[in-house]
């Protein structure tokens, strides 16, 4: 450690990790919009969350929590050409309300987040806020 790296990290810090119920609601936002297999899930966050990250486990404890409660269902879709099928998570229409209480949470969460350097948790600048 020198203090280059101690002004990196508040310049540029490492991505925050989401806990079980932050997953939970990133998971319904994305599948409010479509089935989506478990790689789509990560990298999906890494585009459009820059400053998040969700482990494996997280990522399959929030999972198997929705699959528990009836909010999703898994199926394999097979993949184009001779690729390997996918299982592939998709939300229960008659939990789509929740999902969108669920999301409204989720944006809201990341909104309200400021990191430093003035980067939102989206990975842009904000404007007007005072850090």
């Amino acid at each position: 450690m020198n203090l280059d790296t101690i002004q990196t990290f508040f310049t540029a810090p490492p991505p925050t990790y989401l806990n079980t119920e932050l997953a939970v609601c990133f998971v319904v936002s994305v599948l409010l919009q479509q089935d989506t297999c478990i790689t789509a899930f990560v990298h999906h966050l890494q585009q459009t969350y820059p400053a998040y990250d969700v482990s494996d486990t997280i990522l399959y404890r929030a999972l198997t929590f929705l699959e528990t409660e009836g909010a999703v269902r898994k199926y394999w879709q097979r993949g184009v050409g001779r690729g390997r099928p996918r299982r592939m998570f998709t939300l229960v229409a008659q939990h789509r309300e929740q999902a969108t209480t669920l999301t409204q949470l989720w944006y809201t969460y990341v909104d309200e987040h400021p990191f430093p350097g003035g980067l939102s948790a989206h990975g842009s600048r904000q404007s007007g806020r005072a850090l």
